[in-house]
């Protein structure tokens, strides 16, 4: 097994450029399957999820070839896939976004048959909203043990209307309706980034998809999909992690590769936490001299706090002077990752949906566990800021998310290492 060996309390200086953006990447790979020519997607992060959703489709009889050797750089041809079955069970298992797959293969067959995905397991999630969808625009759905079962006569445009956001939901609607006769009109939709990459990747295929980036998107249904060249967008949760970095060690580092205004969020609360943000065309610059100070988080769905950046302000908080107060409204039981935190001496208590954070002088240094993929990240937070030795184990979950995060890094000042060890009691 592998983990993460960090050794804290040292600044960091330099530059560090952000990949694509994981939460786009992993709708719009399944959404080639919806054209009838070859894609090329660029800027692909180089993580674990887009390697399995790759293999999933060369799996089904997708041509996958990286231009060039370069893994952020590659042509899908879509043009073998004949069956609307998923049979590689272990592969889904491993992610849980290979839900879009159940949108994707419904859009393209009119049916679709995919095992249960996994991934990230900080909370039930549901996929309640997505079969809502599905059954709207005519589709019969049979949630069994190992598997969602889609069949549909004809798919049909119709409203979907959420009562509660979900970007997973939302994004599954499109994949599904685009090719569906008639017009499809979702309301309560998501707002995320990664929502309107969606919708612009399948803008240039020929779909006919309006209003994403608000709460109501309207879809026109089309009967082909052609092939095209799409970039993805830069990653915000990633560039929120660094960001939450430094400020967490300290120092004066540019993130570079980014949307500003994807990040106003994030942007807000680090300067309430006393730390300086710049913004540039393309990219933030991060300086934190000072000590931090208490601030008060609450996660919305975008344009507020996103929730995926909850566990990194925890982490940073819990060096704050004063006490703040972080509430999660967008996923219940997403705390589970605070006693690890406590096992680094951060002083924190759980009321519900709300984390009190009473910050300590000093973290130091633990034996911990990344619980998932956020939670992973929030561990190496605390590790950089950390005096001592922090050991990270389980780091599966982070390079689901993170490209290179330990080269990266490394080459702004950190002291942190991959190594691989032979697990034992002890680390429990």
């Amino acid at each position: 097994m592998d983990k993460y060996v960090i050794n804290g309390g040292k600044k960091l200086y330099g530059t560090v450029s952000i990949s694509g953006a994981k939460n786009a990447a992993v709708a719009i790979i399944p959404a080639v399957v919806l054209c009838d020519e070859p894609c090329v997607i660029e800027n692909l992060p180089k993580i674990r999820d887009v390697s399995v959703i790759l293999e999933i489709l060369k799996t089904m009889g997708a041509k996958v070839t990286r231009i060039g050797g370069d893994d952020a750089r590659v042509k899908i041809d879509p043009r073998g896939i004949k069956s609307s079955k998923v049979t590689c069970e272990k592969l889904v298992g491993d992610m849980r976004a290979s839900y879009y797959l159940l949108g994707a293969l419904l859009g393209r067959f009119g049916s679709a048959s995919v095992p249960a995905s996994g991934g990230c397991s900080f909370c039930d999630r549901p996929i309640d909203l997505h079969i809502k969808a599905f059954k709207a625009l005519g589709a019969k759905c049979d949630l069994l043990p190992d598997k969602v079962v889609l069949s549909s006569e004809a798919l049909v445009g119709n409203d979907i209307d959420f009562d509660v956001v979900s970007v997973g939901a939302t994004m599954n609607a499109m994949l599904a309706a685009v090719r569906a006769p008639g017009k499809t009109v979702i309301t309560g939709a998501a707002k995320e980034p990664h929502v309107v990459d969606l919708a612009n990747f399948l803008n240039k295929m020929g779909a006919k998809v309006r209003g994403a980036g608000t709460d109501v998107i309207k879809i026109k249904g089309v009967s082909e999909l052609t092939g095209c060249t799409y970039g993805i967008i830069p990653d915000q949760i990633e560039a929120g992690t660094y960001m939450a970095a430094v400020a967490a060690a300290g120092g004066d580092v540019t993130i570079t590769g980014v949307i500003p205004k994807h990040l106003e969020s994030i942007t807000n609360k680090l300067r309430d936490t006393g730390t300086t943000v710049e913004e540039f065309d393309e990219a933030v610059r991060i300086v934190r001299e000072g000590e931090l100070t208490c601030c008060n988080v609450k996660t919305t769905p975008h344009p507020g706090f996103p929730t995926d950046m909850q566990p990194q302000f925890v982490a940073l908080l819990s060096g704050a002077n004063g006490k703040s107060r972080v509430t999660e409204s967008v996923w219940e039981a997403r705390f589970s990752y605070i006693p690890q935190l406590r096992k680094m001496g951060a002083d924190i208590i759980e009321n519900g949906s709300t984390a009190h954070v009473d910050g300590v002088n000093d973290l130091h240094g633990a034996k911990v566990r990344a619980l998932d993929l956020r939670a992973g990240a929030a561990m190496v937070v605390a590790g950089l800021a950390a005096k001592g030795t922090t050991e990270i184990a389980d780091i599966k979950y982070i390079e689901r998310g993170y490209e290179q995060i330990v080269e990266k890094l490394t080459a702004i000042g950190a002291d942190i290492r991959r190594v691989t060890y032979v697990e034992s009691s002890e680390d429990d």
